[in-house]
């Protein structure tokens, strides 16, 4: 029988931010927390990484917001607190680690900057290019002789920077356990796709990855991995890494017997073997070299966008949770109304967009149900907005 998501009856509270933040608290929701969202009155619901959250609007100027926001992470039992902000900025407002776990000995402080916190770039603005640029990350990256090219902001916002902060906050929760202690979790896009970056950084002590960017095996260098375009102007990929699979890519292709399969191994020939895989590779559509290659070993398969895999139900495009729990299964993303995804697709009828466009979050909105669940309060009588530049805490109301 499925049980409820793992994270069920965690509380968090999470600063409004852009994308890595967001992208740790939406992690945390779709496992089953509680991810309640502090905003400012005049944010714009522009966050796109809301699923399952809900937002207060708090008058971060007054007294009485930063009472409100003390009160709740001492009385209200929230387990993780978010600062998606540069260094300094909840300090300057008495809402640092060191009060906070004062008040709160067992909350988990999550913060995440861009630069790392000790650093030479420590005060400067930057954006992902810039983080991983100076992790030599974005070093790794590109053609043979052109300029370094960043992969969107997949590697520094969210692979280095928002997925490794859940990973740090689910490894405080587990110490927590046994201490009974919250801590500050500490994350920084620099390390985080530095360390993403572990094994090719190494590999260029070894002939694996020993030549400038985009010579190597894994990079573009490597005739028998890489991409080809078809006669469709559409792509396949190729990683037929091992000399058996090499053997089946090349019979696919109509090379066997031809000697590739004793020659791959010669680098001055690399250029002209990936000349021949070009042409070849051309003369067939997507689709005609798919029927070729789906259901052998050759490592080629299509390279697929999202406008196909949202619409194409032959292709594995409903989107899933990150990770497949048996017993207790995350939250689906993709909507099938009517149905209970099984725990490969996660548990509920998932979500309006099914993944695919943005789960937007009103300023506000779903905030006074959390904050009656989590405290009992209600407008009004425990907190206010008098002004509508957020709530703030009734004088005489719910005080520390």
């Amino acid at each position: 029988m499925v049980g409820a998501p793992p994270l069920t009856g965690i509380k968090v509270l999470e600063f409004a931010g852009l994308a890595p933040g967001p992208f740790a608290g939406m992690m945390l929701a779709d496992a089953g927390a509680t991810v309640l969202r502090v905003n400012r009155h005049n944010d714009a619901p522009q966050d796109m990484l809301a699923r399952h959250k809900a937002s207060i609007a708090v008058d971060l100027k007054s007294a009485g917001g930063i009472a409100l926001l003390k009160t709740l992470l001492a009385s209200g039992g929230v387990d993780v607190l978010i600062d998606p902000f540069r260094p300094g900025v909840l300090e300057r407002l008495g809402l640092g680690p060191e009060p906070l776990l004062q008040l709160n000995p067992r909350l988990v402080y999550a913060r995440i900057t861009g630069y790392r916190r000790d650093g030479r770039y420590a005060h400067m603005a930057g954006h992902d290019i810039n983080y991983i640029g100076v992790s030599g990350a974005l070093s790794l990256l590109g053609a043979a002789g052109q300029r370094p090219q960043p992969p969107v902001n997949i590697l520094g916002d969210f692979a280095g920077g928002g997925a490794t902060l859940f990973q740090g906050i689910l490894l405080a929760l587990l110490a927590r356990a046994t201490t009974g202690r919250g801590q500050v979790v500490e994350a920084n896009m620099v390390d985080g796709s530095s360390y993403l970056a572990t094994f090719p950084r190494m590999a260029r002590a070894t002939p694996l990855a020993d030549k400038p960017r985009g010579q190597n095996t894994l990079d573009g260098g490597c005739p028998w991995y890489g991409c080809y375009e078809t006669a469709d102007a559409l792509w396949v990929t190729v990683g037929a890494l091992e000399p058996q699979f090499f053997a089946q890519l090349v019979a696919g292709l109509g090379l066997a017997g031809r000697g590739w399969e004793d020659e791959r191994g010669d680098e001055e020939r690399w250029p002209e073997l990936a000349a021949l895989f070009t042409d070849i590779f051309k003369t067939k559509t997507r689709a005609e070299w798919e029927a070729v290659f789906d259901g052998t070993d050759a490592c080629v398969a299509p390279v697929l966008d999202y406008d196909e895999l949202r619409t194409d139900p032959g292709r594995e495009g409903d989107q899933r949770p990150a990770v497949t729990l048996r017993d207790t299964p995350w939250y689906a993303v993709h909507d099938e109304p009517g149905t209970l995804a099984d725990a490969d697709r996660g548990q509920g009828k998932g979500v309006e967009g099914a993944g695919y466009t943005p789960t937007l979050l009103d300023v506000g909105e779903g905030g006074d149900e959390v904050l009656g669940a989590w405290l009992g309060w209600k407008r009004g009588t425990h907190y206010e907005d008098k002004d509508g530049r957020g709530i703030t805490l009734v004088n005489d109301k719910a005080k520390i």
